[in-house]
Formats: C-alpha cells, sequence, structure tokens
C-alpha cells in the first residue's frame, strides 16, 4: 500500500469528510452525485455524461480488476471505455484495492487516475455520504488537498456539451443505412451498436446544422448537464422533427427531443445513476431493468397532445422515454447501449433501424 496523503471532501452544506488520496494530488470542484453500480468503472469514469461532477461509487470496494487495455476494434473505436478519457472531476469510494488481478488489466486504478490528473478519495464512509445526497439532493462539493482550498462550482451553469462534443463531423462505417449522429458527449457503445447493423454513422458537432446532410435516420446520443443549454442542437432537431424522418434519442438525447416537441423539463433531486434502475413500459406490465446516468426529466405533463411517455421508473414515477402517437420518433432517457450492461434494450436499436427500413419503402 502507497503512503497516501490526507484529503478532504467538503459538501456545499459544511459537511467534511476526510479520506485519504489515490489519484491526482490537486484540489477541484464539482457535482458530487453517486452511482450504485457494482461493476463497470471504466465505462463509467469514460462516459461523457459525467463531466463536471465528483463522482461517489457506494460499491464498497473499487479497482479490484484495474483499469483494461486500450484495445480498438475495426472502427478504430476503444473496446473498454465509452471515450478517450476520463470525463468525471474526481472519483470518491469507500476501500481501495491495491492489488488488482484481471487478464485484461494495463495498470491500477490509481495510475489511471494520476496519470489522467483526476483526484481520488478513499476511506470515506460513502454510505453517510448517499444518504446525505439521497435526502438533501445533489449538491456542490470540492476535494480539498494540501489546503489548497478552491471555489465550489455549479458545473451545470456551464455548456458541458459543447465541451465533450466533437468539433468537427467524422465518420464510421460504411453500412447500407446513413445515420446522423448529433455527439452531445456520445458514448462509444451507441456507436458500436449502431455499426453492427449494417450502417454509416456521420458524427456531427452538437451545434451542427444535420439537416443539410441526406440520411436515413437520426440518433441523438446522451451527454451532460441542463438539455437547456443545447439551444442550437434544439433548434435542429425541431427542423429534424419536420422532415420527417426515424428519429431516436438516448439519455440526454431523450430531453433534447421533448424540448424540441415542446416539453418542458426539470432537475431531478438528486437523478438516475446506476446499471439497475427498473422501468415499465407505459399501458403494460412489462418491465425492464436499465443503466441510467442523467440529473434531468422530461415532465411529462407538458408533452404536446401528439406525443406520449412510453416508458417510466417505477423507483419515482419520472419519464423514462417519449414517443410520437403517429411518427417514428421515440426516445429512452435509460440507455439500451449500456456498457458494462445491462442489454436488455439493445433492442431498441432494431426498432429504429426497422422504423429506417419501413420509410425507404
Amino acid at each position: 500500500m502507497a503512503d497516501c496523503k490526507s484529503i478532504k471532501l467538503v459538501l456545499e452544506d459544511g459537511t467534511e469528510f476526510s479520506g485519504k488520496s489515490f489519484g491526482y494530488e490537486g484540489s477541484v470542484a464539482g457535482e458530487v452525485v453517486f452511482n450504485t453500480a457494482m461493476t463497470g468503472y471504466p465505462e463509467s469514469l469514460t462516459d461523457p455524461s459525467y463531466a463536471g461532477q465528483i463522482l461517489v461509487s457506494t460499491y464498497p470496494l473499487i479497482g479490484n480488476y484495474g483499469v483494461p487495455r486500450d484495445t480498438r476494434d475495426d472502427n478504430g473505436l476503444p473496446l473498454f471505455f465509452e471515450s478517450e478519457k476520463i470525463h468525471i472531476t474526481a472519483l470518491v469510494i469507500s476501500d481501495y484495492s491495491w492489488e488488482y488481478s484481471h487478464w485484461n488489466a494495463q495498470m491500477s486504478l490509481s495510475e489511471w487516475l494520476t496519470k489522467n490528473k483526476v483526484p481520488g478519495i478513499y476511506g470515506i464512509d460513502t454510505r453517510a455520504l448517499t444518504q446525505i445526497i439521497r435526502e438533501k439532493g445533489a449538491m456542490l462539493g470540492k476535494i480539498v488537498f494540501d489546503n489548497q482550498d478552491v471555489e465550489f462550482h455549479d458545473p451545470n451553469k456551464d455548456n458541458l456539451v459543447a465541451e465533450v462534443s466533437i468539433k468537427q463531423p467524422m465518420t464510421y462505417g460504411n453500412g447500407k443505412y446513413k445515420i446522423v449522429m448529433v455527439d452531445t458527449g456520445a458514448k462509444y457503445n451507441i456507436l458500436r451498436c449502431l455499426l453492427k447493423r449494417d450502417t454509416t454513422v456521420i458524427r456531427v458537432p452538437w451545434d451542427y446544422d444535420f439537416t443539410q446532410i441526406e440520411y436515413d435516420g437520426l440518433m441523438l446520443s446522451n451527454g451532460p448537464g441542463d438539455p437547456q443549454m443545447c439551444k442550437a442542437t434544439i433548434e435542429n432537431i425541431r427542423k429534424a422533427i419536420k422532415i420527417g424522418k426515424p428519429i431516436f434519442g438516448i439519455c440526454l438525447g431523450n430531453q433534447l427531443l421533448g424540448i424540441a416537441a415542446g416539453a418542458t423539463t426539470y432537475k431531478l433531486p438528486y437523478g438516475h445513476r446506476a446499471h439497475n434502475h427498473p422501468v415499465i413500459r407505459c399501458g403494460s406490465t412489462q418491465c425492464y431493468i436499465t443503466s441510467q446516468n442523467h440529473g434531468f426529466a422530461i415532465d411529462n405533463k407538458s408533452l404536446p397532445s401528439d406525443w406520449e411517455p412510453s416508458f417510466v421508473n417505477i423507483n419515482d414515477g419520472t419519464n423514462e422515454g417519449i414517443r410520437h402517437k403517429t411518427l417514428p420518433y421515440f426516445s429512452s432517457q435509460f440507455h439500451p447501449e449500456a456498457s458494462s450492461g445491462p442489454t436488455d434494450t439493445e433492442k431498441f436499436f432494431d426498432e429504429f433501424i426497422g422504423n429506417i427500413e419501413k420509410s425507404k419503402k
């Protein structure tokens, strides 16, 4: 075990937690959120939806399988990460496993955090911390190292999408169907799920006017922060709604589609971040276990008459997807491309491609 320095996690309500450093030695600030998943920290840490956030893992032991190798697929996408870098501001855990063991590991979690200049703190009572967040809601926090204090910072006031989106269009694959994917912080597994279904994917920046492109279907990706910050994206989606070609939105894409349709969104008390949220399909008893990572939601009551909710969260009744009553537009607040799982709803990509096939007949 390394000789770790003492650091503090300070919440905006004045609560302090003392722990030890196992990552980069530097003070940072962000929004403190928690995730209840038991596996998948390499995928979570590289998920752009976590931009600006101090992530608390409720699972007690983290780091025991290290960090995987940067193996690439035929399209040049990493197989075991959701982007090219770590997006969280800092990682907070209870116990850190200094000994890691996995056939695919190339380094320890500590080494990875340090290399990417991301602080990590362990020795925290994450159960007590999670209870505070559940009772008071997600709040601002900061990691203070060697008494080098920093100001609290609310990342939701920043245009996080502009920070994580690509700057120029990129094309992947050479398939039968041409998909435009609006990158508002897209996870790579969305790309993987599309590419294995005979598609060519044109990935465009968040504010790119994609309506000037000939395409068969529109994919609206996940991403971080307040959807209201994406005004250019919303305007382009409104144009796409009038065009009439199939649309599929995921996570932030669900919220952006809802706003473009005329609905409103609001900030959830502490968000949904886990691999195990149950959602139910509206009008049925069909339940899916889903992966989620979002802090905002659509207000079901604000949906226009030609739209309807398609899924709701069993835990709190919040919106988990919308659909147009007559046109091939639908979305999910949860992640059908979930990596590292569950994959119960990946078939929604088949439904999207099916809508495209029908529209071309």
